[in-house]
């Protein structure tokens, strides 16, 4: 793995020279392809659905399959290309492809926790949080989700209004004192700063590094070649792992960042076609 981490602003990207060098595009989906836990607005939506007539497009998540497809797939236009689309919620632990006979996405591979490391994760959580003082008493919706190859915590819930997420640890303090304690609970286990209010606990080893090692070899590409878009990009965030593994690292901050990037892109491929 790199040691040393090369990224790039969204906008002050080279489009000639990562058009030229890109075989695929990655992309995080709150704070990146929409903010968090809402659907993608229709003209981002338009530009995704133009990318996957272009070349391979995946979704690399902290979220569960059901927020991808609500927040993404159901958005998309006609004109999309669903069998260019490579959706890996849970930061990579789940893997779906499109399957035209089921007119669905399918799953090809899970990396769920044991019974037993899910019990452990869920009360180191809850206790951690409170001996802390971040044990909200107000949420809007679970603090707690299980998702299988996943354990989320989110201290103001899982649909607090983002405005609210934004304004409760911008500097990650909070969320890195509560990983750092449930992380000696669980030494076997991953945990990590996830989005703005969350932490993520999952098997070692699988985070977004993994999800686009694993990509490339699906695809027969090299991890260079592909181009990842992010928010959380800085040390603590769940997107730079996928940065350290040697992608093309874009960082946005932003859905409005991340469009303006795709048009260009979009229009790159217009003028090089003809």
């Amino acid at each position: 793995m790199p040691q040393s981490v090369s990224m790039a602003l969204a906008n002050e990207v080279d489009i000639e020279r990562l058009c030229a060098t890109m075989k695929v595009m990655a992309f995080d989906l709150d704070g990146t392809l929409a903010r968090s836990k809402k659907p993608m607005h229709k003209p981002m939506a338009d530009a995704l659905s133009q990318l996957t007539r272009l070349l391979p497009v995946a979704i690399i998540s902290g979220g569960t399959i059901d927020l991808v497809r609500s927040q993404v797939t159901d958005m998309l236009s006609d004109e999309a290309d669903r069998s260019h689309m490579h959706l890996m919620p849970t930061s990579g632990a789940r893997y779906y492809r499109w399957n035209p006979e089921d007119d669905d996405w399918q799953e090809a591979y899970e990396h769920n926790l044991s019974e037993e490391d899910r019990r452990l994760v869920i009360e180191s959580l809850e206790r951690h949080a409170r001996e802390l003082g971040i044990w909200q008493a107000r949420t809007w919706g679970p603090r707690i989700e299980d998702r299988g190859s996943q354990i989320t915590f989110s201290a103001l819930g899982q649909q607090a209004p983002v405005e609210a997420k934004e304004e409760w640890d911008p500097t990650n303090e909070k969320k890195n004192r509560l990983a750092e304690a449930v992380q000696k609970d669980v030494p076997h286990l991953a945990v990590r700063s996830g989005g703005s209010t969350s932490v993520d606990i999952s098997n070692r080893g699988v985070d977004k590094a993994y999800a686009v090692r694993k990509l490339a070899d699906m695809l027969g590409v090299t991890v260079g070649q592909i181009a990842f878009v992010g928010d959380r990009m800085d040390p603590d965030g769940n997107d730079y792992p996928a940065a350290l593994a040697g992608t093309i690292a874009i960082r946005v901050t932003g859905p409005e960042d991340t469009l303006q990037l795709c048009n260009r892109i979009i229009d790159w491929y217009n003028r090089n076609s003809r």
